[in-house]
């Protein structure tokens, strides 16, 4: 009889066991942050090559610097964009140049860098994020995680919806997809292939998918159109000619 009280107390003890804390959305960013670089990215020099154009970015304690340079016939073009703002130089002139041009260029700046470096800015002050659920895809299983963006500080696409699957195993960004409404709007959806760690930081080439019609699409079910056989190819997008200096603490 006395068998009785000890079965029924480990079974008070079981049932209230409690299950493994889900992590949130900003802990999953955190850590695929981490797996990706970390503290790395924030004192870094990074050049790379971009459809046949030359970046680079140079960050240390807040400060950033952003550059493109192209080259033609005309000569060299750089476009310069930092906290103080954007620059563009012909030839070492600067130019002159209208608000609105100027942040069309700056945002196009920004955005290939942002891209190539992701998933660093997603920790940005205008970035709101949101685990939405579960997925699996391709036998993997992944967190869903939902990011748009405030108003103030989000740019001129603030409107932009985006959706990123975080590997649950190793935090890696294997794929994401976004909506948008400039250019008439759509959506892309990315895979990442070709993972390389450059002076520890992770890069990632993609393969660049649309879908047609879109406009009533959610995001949050792009991954199972994909694996549908639902979207089309349009490109590769391929980051060339990596190197990475990782600053001192001076």
């Amino acid at each position: 009889m006395r068998v009785l009280p000890i079965i029924g107390f480990l079974f008070v003890f079981l049932s209230c066991k409690q299950e493994p804390k889900q992590l949130t959305a900003q802990q999953i960013i955190d850590k695929t942050i981490e797996t990706a670089g970390g503290e790395k990215y924030d004192a870094a020099t990074i050049h790379f090559t971009f459809r046949d154009t030359k970046y680079s970015s140079h960050r240390k304690n807040g400060n950033y610097e952003l550059t493109r340079t192209s080259t033609d016939s005309l000569g060299e073009t750089r476009d310069v964009l930092t906290n103080s703002g954007f620059e563009r130089f012909a030839n070492g002139t600067k130019l002159i140049l209208a608000d609105s041009t100027a942040t069309k260029y700056a945002n196009s700046v920004n955005s290939v860098h942002y891209f190539v470096q992701l998933p660093f800015g997603l920790n940005d002050p205008a970035v709101n994020k949101e685990l939405v659920g579960e997925a699996e895809i391709n036998g993997k299983k992944y967190y869903e995680i939902k990011v748009t963006f405030s108003e103030e500080g989000g740019g001129t696409d603030y409107e932009d919806e985006y959706m990123y699957w975080i590997n649950q195993d190793d935090f890696m960004m294997d794929y994401f997809a976004y909506k948008f409404y400039t250019d008439k709007g759509g959506i892309r959806f990315r895979k990442a292939f070709n993972p390389r760690m450059v002076n520890g930081i992770r890069f990632v080439d993609y393969e660049n998918y649309k879908l047609e019609p879109w406009q009533s699409v959610d995001l949050k079910t792009v991954d199972e159109l994909f694996e549908a056989g639902k979207l089309e190819l349009l490109s590769e997008i391929k980051t060339e000619d990596i190197s990475v200096e990782i600053l001192g603490n001076n």
